[in-house]
């Protein structure tokens, strides 16, 4: 089944969808913001990495900035409706301009929405500005006061916009001031397999509503644990469940009538920015690893030590531009919704490889023309969407296992 055809059944189904999400978005607590990279196979579309602190809004259309910045007022209005300060924490990427740029586009938005935004960190604190693309960005200097409370320039800020992974851990005084997203998603805990858990039930339901099998709405998963890529004896075990993972995708194949031999995407399941991903079609590739490409994938950002690998069924990318260039959907949301599209290309990529590499650019959607990608756009704002409403859920869960282990 190629989902482009079906086209008219999402759209005939648009009201009892678009129904069941709002009742569902009542349930979890919505974030402020999120991105996804949707992968399109045409007879399959999902969410192949969800990020909960995003950090390319400098790609989105400038056109789309107020739009998003309402998006903004309407979140902060219902979830924090005393704010009037929200303080951006971002990352000390003090080189990376366009990281930079990210902030100033998410300040713009804040700004766009009637707040009043300052940016800084207590990393950032010796530096007055950072430069971005299109100019510097002033930073306000971020303490810690006698209270184990962060503050900015000695006060504290109504909201902290959480812009900051956290991979090497949490940042002292947030504990004692309102943190957007919580910071026990950051990837010193949260990992990527919990969101397809979270996942899962709310494809199958609107998979229920629109008469399809789940499998063309996300990725087949699993987890292989305390594995390590040193030891001869553990990279044969690690073999063996890709080996047994890559069978299981091959049967599905073959029962939907694909034509074309599957492979897995191996990567770490605590980790961000593209690190330590390989595209593999055997597990006999784990076994004939290089000593540098082993250490890519043994260490994650920051130089933490990977424990857990997830091994995710690899969706090649039907979708190209006008000139034969591979791409994929990067959506970005805020409060929930698909508000803004760019689109990841790279010409030196095929479609099973992964895209996010320097050798990469970057497409707004309104300047593109290619019809093929104007039929895709409703399933790739849902299964979008849907990946918002299990982020929620992951919030909701780890803020109940943070509150539990405080009072045990």
């Amino acid at each position: 089944m190629m989902l482009h055809d079906r086209h008219r059944l999402l759209e005939d189904k648009r009201k009892e969808i678009t129904a069941w999400m709002k009742a569902k978005r009542a349930e979890v607590p919505i974030p402020i913001y999120g991105s996804v990279d949707v992968r399109d196979a045409g007879w399959k579309v999902g969410v192949v990495d969800a990020n909960h602190f995003p950090a390319g809004f400098n790609n989105v259309a400038k056109e789309e900035l107020e739009h998003l910045g309402q998006l903004f007022a309407e979140h902060l209005g219902r979830t924090h409706p005393e704010c009037r300060w929200v303080h951006l924490l971002p990352e000390s990427h003090t080189r990376n301009q366009a990281y930079v740029e990210n902030i100033a586009s998410i300040k713009a938005m804040i700004e766009h929405a009637g707040y009043q935004c300052t940016v800084g960190s207590l990393a950032l604190n010796e530096f007055a500005s950072l430069h971005g693309i299109t100019g510097p960005l002033m930073l306000t200097n971020v303490e810690v006061d006698e209270h184990d409370t962060l503050t900015v320039n000695g006060e504290r800020p109504d909201l902290i916009l959480l812009n900051n992974d956290l991979t090497e851990g949490t940042i002292p005084g947030l504990a004692s001031v309102k943190t957007t997203p919580p910071p026990q998603m950051g990837w010193h805990r949260r990992r990527k397999s919990e969101h397809y858990i979270a996942l899962r039930p709310y494809v199958e339901e609107v998979a229920s509503i629109l008469q399809i099998d789940p499998w063309h709405l996300m990725p087949e998963w699993m987890v292989s644990e305390d594995k390590c890529l040193t030891e001869e004896a553990c990279k044969r075990r690690l073999a063996t469940e890709i080996d047994a993972f890559l069978e299981r995708l091959r049967e599905k194949y073959q029962s939907m009538g694909i034509d074309r031999e599957p492979k897995v995407v191996f990567k770490n399941d605590s980790g961000t920015y593209g690190l330590g991903v390989m595209v593999l079609g055997s597990g006999d590739e784990i076994l004939n690893l290089s000593n540098r490409k082993a250490n890519k994938l043994r260490y994650a950002k920051g130089g933490a030590s990977v424990e857990n690998y997830l091994i995710q069924e690899g969706i090649p990318t039907a979708l190209t531009t006008e000139d034969n260039e591979t791409l994929e959907p990067v959506v970005y949301l805020v409060d929930g919704e698909a508000a803004s599209w760019f689109y990841r290309i790279n010409a030196k990529k095929s479609d099973m490889d992964n895209l996010n590499s320097p050798s990469a650019r970057f497409e707004n959607y309104e300047g593109t023309t290619n019809p093929y990608l104007t039929d895709a756009h409703g399933w790739h704002a849902l299964v979008a969407e849907l990946s918002m409403l299990a982020m929620g859920a992951e919030a909701m869960q780890q803020t109940e296992t943070s509150e539990t282990s405080n009072l045990a």
